[in-house]
């Protein structure tokens, strides 16, 4: 019996082991902290199929969060909103039914989106128009008004160049350390991150309830710009989040999407970026959700998976996959800035 036990107890410990080391890209064995950059908690999982191009980060449930190899700061896009939105949520949260704070649009912030109509994307704003916080973080998210972003940046901080240090002081305070903002939409090539720390970011956001629910409407309404639709390729296949692309970020997109693995919900998380090539928001953005999908295909072969769709969001795409071929290891864990 106490051989029996002895040889029990040896089992264990080679099976911790085992899962202490992940195998990178190419096939070798990394210690679970290994990591490319000097980010804490940042591992490859060799069973996710990284994106060809560009970069990108994953994490599914409460698991630890996995970063493609080689990832180096490059510009994001109106993924820069994320950080605007969760800044704004921060100073002024919301719940429920609440709206919040109210603006009144002036005429300089109305005559400015006639300016830079043909230069960068803007939601259509008029004079005295008052705008709640909700629907002022609606028109952020959903057609990424680099405008808009503007204004909350004036409403939380009282002015840009403040609000852009804050949102510096909040990526240094998140551990984002490959992060620089300098400005609150992305519009600016000089704002530039990696997949994992927006990755990080868009987790933090998403612990308010309304970016949630934000992010997975295809569509909204405003008193001027009228009704508006979601630039994201996956809305309908329940796949939530904030895309960014211009000609400098390629395709990028921050997502979610809900999945049931073995009879348990579970929420998987992304970040694509870097993704087709171009300054075509539409082939830019479709590259981005492929990116996005193959994911979370890549995982679902290890587990029987069904995916389901995000709240607020039309359609689904269902499966189930018995396969076991694949697995993550789920640890507790110049060109204009277009939508």
């Amino acid at each position: 019996m106490l051989l029996g036990a002895v040889l029990a107890l040896c089992l264990v410990a080679t099976a911790a082991a085992a899962a202490r080391h992940l195998l990178n890209d190419q096939g070798r064995v990394l210690n679970v902290n290994g990591r490319v950059l000097s980010d804490k908690g940042r591992t490859y999982v060799s069973a996710v199929r990284w994106p060809q191009q560009g970069q990108a980060a994953f994490v599914l449930g409460s698991g630890r969060p996995a970063a493609s190899p080689r990832e180096q700061p490059a510009p994001i896009a109106s993924l820069a909103k994320v950080m605007t939105a969760y800044l704004t949520l921060e100073r002024y949260p919301l719940g429920g039914a609440q709206h919040g704070f109210t603006i009144t649009v002036t005429a300089a912030q109305a005559q400015a989106v006639a300016q830079d109509a043909q230069a960068q994307s803007v939601v259509a704003v008029g004079a005295g128009e008052q705008l709640t916080e909700r629907q002022l973080l609606e028109a952020l998210l959903i057609p990424s008004g680099n405008n808009i972003a503007q204004m909350l940046a004036t409403q939380v901080a009282g002015n840009e160049t403040r609000f852009i240090a804050e949102m510096n002081a909040e990526a240094r305070a998140l551990g984002m350390d490959h992060t620089t903002y300098t400005d609150p939409s992305g519009f600016d090539p000089s704002t530039v991150s990696t997949a994992a720390d927006q990755l990080r970011v868009f987790q933090r956001a998403m612990r308010f309830p309304v970016f949630q629910q934000i992010v997975s409407m295809a569509s909204v309404t405003l008193p001027v710009a009228g009704t508006l639709t979601n630039y994201n390729p996956l809305i309908a296949e329940g796949y939530a989040g904030k895309t960014g692309s211009d000609s400098a970020a390629g395709g990028c997109l921050a997502f979610f999407t809900h999945v049931t693995i073995s009879g348990r919900p579970l929420t998987a998380a992304g970040v694509v970026m870097g993704q087709g090539q171009g300054d075509d928001t539409s082939v830019l953005l479709a590259a981005a959700g492929e990116a996005a999908q193959q994911l979370v295909d890549s995982v679902a072969p290890a587990l029987p998976v069904r995916t389901r769709p995000a709240p607020g969001a039309s359609g689904g795409r269902g499966r189930d996959a018995g396969s076991h071929r694949r697995w993550l290891a789920l640890a507790p864990g110049r060109a204009e800035a277009q939508p």
